[in-house]
């Protein structure tokens, strides 16, 4: 006799039950595909919007004939560095570079230098007139080139400092300094106060506690200060022109005036010396560009 049994039917519950795929969902900051998308397309357009003149330019200066720009199209069949071995080779090109640099590093040196300590008094020490002090380094930078450059002439001139290195960068510096101390007092503001007690407790001097603990600190504050003292000198114009006589003591921005004559002006010669002197300012960008944004709190908490 032989039994047998019937298959039971498995719980209705053990029965696997097909389920919807699980939906990804985005976490705080994930953009979706389209976003991102749309957001690097905008970039890459406001990319191209800023190349296009730097590009343009060095495609003009490729042109042998000065009037090429009118005609960009024949520039492509005849391009030649013929333009850029004239400025080397043929005008006062290092004469002019000696002297923008002499100037511009002369102006971030002195005006970083006074315009940090400035801001650092300001920020730490409370004297008579020191709020004031800030709002008057603002009204100087009220008045036009026109207006301060005749007195300015006069002031150079008793000093005998007129076709003079230093007299142009105690000019430069007058523009830079004001800017540059308001800057770095906010930057002066966020170093907490407990770093200056610590250097007084270890019996550092003043001045040992802002050369040695503060300024480190402010190194980012202080690559944005030098960087615009180094644009402010290099690329001036009006003061550059009219304090340096001699054709060997002219900056980029007034040598670059020698290719315009009374009829005419050799913008093929123009557009390659506006090459050439934009690779000093790229390569002082390069130098501290790393310290540009970076933030000062992470930089005042490390141990």
């Amino acid at each position: 006799m032989s039994t047998s049994t019937a298959p039971t039917k498995a719980p209705a519950e053990q029965i696997a039950a097909p389920t919807a795929p699980p939906r990804k969902v985005r976490g705080r900051g994930e953009r979706s595909r389209a976003a991102s998308l749309a957001s690097h397309g905008v970039l890459t357009l406001a990319s191209l919007v800023a190349l296009f003149p730097v590009a343009w330019l060095v495609y003009l200066s490729l042109g042998p004939d000065k009037n090429d720009y009118l005609h960009p199209g024949r520039i492509w069949s005849k391009m030649t560095f013929d333009n850029y071995a004239f400025v080397l080779q043929d005008t006062n090109f290092f004469d002019w570079l000696k002297s923008s640099l002499i100037v511009s590093l002369g102006t971030t040196v002195i005006g970083v230098l006074v315009a940090a300590t400035t801001g650092y008094a300001v920020s730490r020490m409370r004297f008579p007139g020191y709020r004031k002090l800030m709002w008057v380094l603002l009204v100087t930078q009220m008045f036009p080139i026109a207006v301060l450059i005749v007195p300015m002439y006069q002031i150079l001139s008793k000093l005998q400092l007129i076709d003079n290195y230093f007299g142009l960068i105690l000019v430069y510096c007058s523009t830079a300094v004001p800017y540059c101390a308001w800057l770095l007092k906010g930057y002066f503001d966020t170093i907490p106060f407990e770093i200056d007690e610590a250097g007084r407790v270890d019996g550092l001097t003043p001045f040992g506690t802002f050369f040695r603990l503060i300024l480190p600190l402010a190194r980012p504050g202080l690559a944005v200060a030098g960087f615009y003292s180094f644009i402010t000198a290099f690329g001036e114009v009006a003061f550059a022109s009219t304090f340096m006589l001699s054709d060997t003591k002219y900056t980029f921005a007034v040598g670059l005036q020698s290719f315009v004559s009374e009829h005419d002006a050799q913008r093929n010669l123009m557009a390659a010396t506006a090459v050439l002197v934009a690779i000093p300012v790229s390569a002082f960008f390069y130098l501290v560009q790393k310290n540009l944004v970076t933030g000062l709190t992470a930089g005042g908490t490390k141990g």
